[in-house]
C-alpha cells in the first residue's frame, strides 16, 4: 500500500515570496493600467502620423499585458495571490492623463510616456529591493524595465525634434 504524498504548492521561502509580491505587485497594477489606458489612446489618436502611432500603441498595449502576466505569474508561482482587478488598479494606481476623447498623437504620446515613467519608478524600486532577496524575481523586473524602456524610446522618437 502506498502513502499519499502532498506536494507543496511552492518551494519558496514565505518571506521571499512576500517580499517579491510587495515589489512586483505595484508593477503589475501599473502595467494593467497601461494596458487599459494605452488602448484608450489607441482608439482616439489623431494626427498626421495616425497609422504609425495607432499601430505602435497596440504594440505597447500588448507588451504591457505580457509584462503584467510575467510579473503576476511570478508572484503566483511563489505561492501568493495577486489582486489586479480593475477596481484595485483604479484604487492603487495614479490616474492617467490619457483623455477620454480624440487627441492629437503628440499629446497622447506624452501621456503614455508619463504612464510608462511612473511604472519605471516602481520597476526600478523592484530591481533595487529584490537585489538581495530574490534574484529570479529581480530578473523579471529587469526584463520588464528593458521592454518598457524600449517601448518608451519608440514613442519618444515620434515626438522628438
Amino acid at each position: 500500500m502506498s502513502k499519499a504524498q502532498t506536494i507543496s504548492t511552492t518551494a519558496s521561502d514565505p518571506t521571499v515570496a512576500a517580499a517579491a509580491a510587495q515589489f512586483l505587485s505595484p508593477v503589475v497594477l501599473g502595467l494593467q493600467a497601461l494596458t487599459v489606458n494605452g488602448k484608450q489612446a489607441h482608439w482616439h489618436v489623431r494626427g498626421a502620423n495616425f497609422i504609425g502611432v495607432h499601430e505602435l500603441l497596440d504594440t505597447v498595449v500588448a507588451h504591457a499585458g505580457d509584462f503584467a502576466d510575467t510579473a503576476a505569474e511570478r508572484i503566483v508561482a511563489l505561492g501568493l495571490p495577486i489582486d489586479a482587478r480593475l477596481s484595485t488598479v483604479a484604487d492603487k494606481v495614479a490616474a492617467s492623463s490619457v483623455p477620454a476623447g480624440f487627441t492629437q498623437s503628440t499629446e497622447l504620446i506624452r501621456n503614455i510616456v508619463a504612464d510608462i515613467d511612473a511604472i519605471l519608478v516602481d520597476t526600478k524600486a523592484a530591481i533595487d529591493g529584490l537585489d538581495e532577496i530574490d534574484l529570479t524575481s529581480q530578473d523579471v523586473a529587469i526584463e520588464i524595465m528593458r521592454g518598457l524602456e524600449k517601448d518608451r524610446w519608440f514613442l519618444v522618437a515620434h515626438v522628438a525634434e
